[in-house]
């Protein structure tokens, strides 16, 4: 069976993050995509402009309109925008229990920049993350999500990871804050490979580790990782869909530069497998 999978999150009209990301991502793993979208946003592959929230409501018809038509045998959710689509979103999975949920927190742009106010991450954390199967934050994304409490101790002011060791005490304060599963991905670290820990509950971490990918056309890489990931869970468990799906990002990050879009971050080949260039050639 093909599994109809649903994207929940904004746009990218240069296509390579976001809902267009997305669809991508699960069209190369063999999954029908669908899309509900949260906010269009403004950018490209130098940055974000602006984006405009849908309102809440909307968000919710969006959503009811699908699930009340179509079999969803997974959901993506990517960028939220605020509070109200938060909690319309929640109410939605709370009336398809069951469906395996890939939430990756989209909270700070690659600038640096926060890009949700105060009150949406607490959201975030509050009615998103306890309704996941799993969360893929990246390590600023995890500070953020984290909420400040020291991952060393009660209170105490929360850094980004520098290091694999640090990934790892940061691990049980993002275990707390209710997902099944934690994906905490540590590309930002640097070094020759890419290195990203998975845990379930109290077990052992899992480490999933690739050889870093020299380029520049990383735009939409976490959208694409987390999609792969839910187009996957349909039918495989989750260290083997995480597994999958990053082989098939480290693929087509080895083939981004076979692309030329933009003058910035360029984004990742979803279709490498599919398009190969001697092919393309002879066509």
């Amino acid at each position: 069976m093909i599994p109809n999978v649903l994207s929940i999150a904004g746009t990218d009209p240069t296509g390579g993050a976001g809902i267009q990301a997305d669809l991508k991502a699960f069209a190369a793993q063999g999954a029908y995509g669908m899309s509900v979208i949260t906010a269009v946003v403004a950018q490209n592959t130098v940055g974000v402009r602006r984006f405009v929230a849908l309102d809440a409501s909307f968000v919710g018809e969006q959503l009811a309109a699908v699930f009340d038509d179509v079999r969803v045998d997974a959901v993506k959710i990517g960028m939220v925008a605020n509070a109200d689509i938060v909690a319309a979103i929640a109410r939605a999975l709370d009336a398809a229990p069951g469906v395996p949920v890939v939430l990756d927190p989209v909270m700070v742009a690659k600038s640096g920049d926060h890009l949700l106010e105060d009150d949406t991450v607490a959201a975030i954390r509050e009615l998103l993350v306890p309704r996941a199967t799993v969360i893929t934050p990246n390590l600023p994304e995890a500070v953020v999500l984290a909420g400040g409490a020291g991952a060393g101790g009660a209170g105490g002011a929360l850094s980004e990871p520098r290091s694999l060791a640090e990934m790892h005490e940061l691990l049980p304060v993002l275990r707390s804050l209710g997902s099944e599963w934690v994906l905490l991905k540590g590309g930002h670290l640097g070094g020759e490979s890419s290195s990203d820990l998975l845990v379930q509950g109290d077990d052992e971490p899992l480490e999933f580790s690739a050889p870093r990918v020299d380029t520049v056309n990383t735009h939409g890489t976490g959208c694409t990782l987390s999609a792969a990931i839910a187009a996957r869970l349909p039918r495989a468990d989750v260290p083997t869909s995480i597994r999958a799906a990053k082989e098939y990002l480290t693929g087509a990050l080895r083939h981004a530069d076979d692309l030329d879009v933009g003058a910035g971050h360029g984004p990742v080949h979803h279709f490498h497998e599919l398009w190969p260039a001697d092919a393309l050639a002879r066509a």
